[in-house]
Order: C-alpha cells, then structure tokens, then sequence
C-alpha cells in the first residue's frame, strides 16, 4: 500500500463525519444577532479542534491497540501499526501531532471566548487518549458508547454554540443529543463487526458485554431515540421533519443488523451509517437555522 495510502487510511475519514455533525449542529442553533464573521472564524476554529481530536483519536487508537496485539486479527480496514505500515513511535507521533493542532485552534478560541475551554480541552485530550491508552484504558471495559455521546455529541455540539454567541441553550442539548446518538451507532457497528476478535483477546467493549443480539438492538435504538426527539422537535417546527430523509440509509443498515450482516457485511453497514450521520446532520443544521 502508498504510504501516504496508509495514512490516509489510518486517519478513518468515514470516522470524520463524527466530528463534522456536531459543529454543523452547535452553529445552526446559534441565536439571531451574532456576527457572520464571528461564525465563519468561531465555526471554523470549533471545526478544526473536532476534526483535529477525531484524528488524533484514531491514531491514539490505532496505535495503542498495535502495541497490544489486539489489531493483529482484523475484518476491517487495516490498521497502520498492526500492518506494518508504519511504527508504533510514528503513528503516536501522529497522535500527538493532530492533539497539537487541536490544542492551538482550541487555544485561540479560549483567547477571544473565556480560558475555561483550557479545562475542558484537557479533559477532552485525557479523554481521547484514556479509550484506548494508558493502563486501564476504558474502551475496554464497555464505556466507549459513552465517551462518544458526551464528547462527540454533547459537548462538541453545545461547545460550539457556545464559543460561537457565548450562550448555552436547551436547542443546543437537543441537538447534540442527536449529534451523539448518531455517533453512537458508528461505534456500535463498528464493535459489532469486531465483536468476535474483540472477544477473544479480552477487549471488553459494550458489544461483548452485551452480547451479538443486544448489540444489534442497540444500534436501532439509537435510531429510534433519533427519530423520536425529531419528532418531538418538529411539533414546535414542522420543517424539522425533513431531517427524516436523512434516515433513509440508517433504515437500510437497520435491516441488514437485525438479518444477521457479520464480518466483512458490516463494512458496507458502516458506510451506509455514517451517510445517515451526515445527511441528518445537514438536513438538521438547514432547518433548525431559523428555529
């Protein structure tokens, strides 16, 4: 494989959709009477601090899980360290290079908002590393469902409103909830597929907890709480329905997991999950806009 192939691939960009969603979010839920710069040069700092933790996330990941063998079995895409395609000490590198970039965007926006983002970004980075990293690392014993929804949904949606009109409100918890859930099904799919291997070399995550069928009803639910908070939203804003149409590609991955997809069929279940990711995200960011 091209090394830059390799690094491309490294970095999951389907994985990317998850930092993107929340701060289309946290943005369309900005009330009236800020400044368009200020969600131009705001909006863009936000997006460039999620995309950076995204990436330093998976890296983190990748890297950590190489140096403990447990990639060396894999359905899904390969992994840079467990392949060989690059070193352990380069890929963390990676790591924390993407951790820099967040770490300064995330510093400029603490300069023109308030120095307690500072707390939260080192929260967040411990956060990124602890999924996969250091001793105890808690991806492996079942809370990585959880670090998802609050860090990629709750507080990169709410954290973007809020350093965008330096506001918080109950409309950008509703819709990071919604950010969350839906990053949550990417996560589910993804340990679904790897249940087996996880399995095996003692990664406890939520889908061996749980168990094969559980986890496939877990990721309809997530759906399912999605598609009720919409509805919920749209008896005060009808246009909020059309974010519906996003769901269409989640309905069709919905049906391959309750029909038994495993393995390589979840590869496919994945790309279809992060285009309903997408497209509710945009479909919700377009109408809450003047919500």
């Amino acid at each position: 494989m091209p090394r830059a192939r390799a690094w491309i691939d490294g970095a999951r960009p389907r994985t990317l959709v998850a930092a993107i969603v929340p701060v289309l979010l946290g943005v369309a839920v900005v009330p009236g009477g800020v400044g368009a710069i200020d969600i131009i040069v705001r909006g863009g700092l936000a997006a460039l601090v999620s995309l950076a933790l995204q990436v330093a996330v998976n890296y983190a990941n990748d890297y950590s899980d190489g140096i403990r063998g447990t990639d060396d079995e894999r359905v899904g895409p390969r992994r840079l360290v467990a392949s060989g395609d690059a070193s352990p000490k380069s890929v963390r590198r990676a790591a924390f290079a993407a951790i820099g970039v967040a770490m300064v965007a995330g510093g400029a926006l603490a300069a023109m908002t308030t120095w307690w983002l500072i707390l939260v970004g080192a929260v967040s980075i411990v956060a990124a590393w602890g999924y996969t990293g250091g001793p105890r690392p808690y991806g492996y014993s079942g809370w990585g469902e959880v670090f998802v929804f609050v860090f990629f949904g709750l507080v990169a949606t709410m954290g973007t409103t809020y350093v965008v009109a330096e506001s918080w409100s109950v409309r950008s918890f509703i819709v990071g909830s919604i950010a969350g859930l839906l990053a949550v099904a990417l996560l589910v799919v993804n340990n679904l597929r790897d249940l087996a291997n996880d399995a095996r070399v003692g990664k406890r995550t939520l889908a061996v907890r749980l168990g094969d069928r559980a986890t496939r009803r877990l990721y309809v639910a997530c759906y399912v709480v999605v598609l009720a908070i919409v509805v919920s939203a749209a008896l005060g804003r009808p246009i909020v329905l059309i974010s519906i149409i996003g769901l269409l590609p989640a309905t069709r991955a919905s049906l391959r997991v309750l029909r038994g997809a495993t393995g390589r069929e979840l590869i496919a279940v994945l790309g279809l999950t992060a285009r309903a990711q997408l497209l509710v995200g945009v479909l919700l960011s377009v109408t809450v806009w003047t919500w």
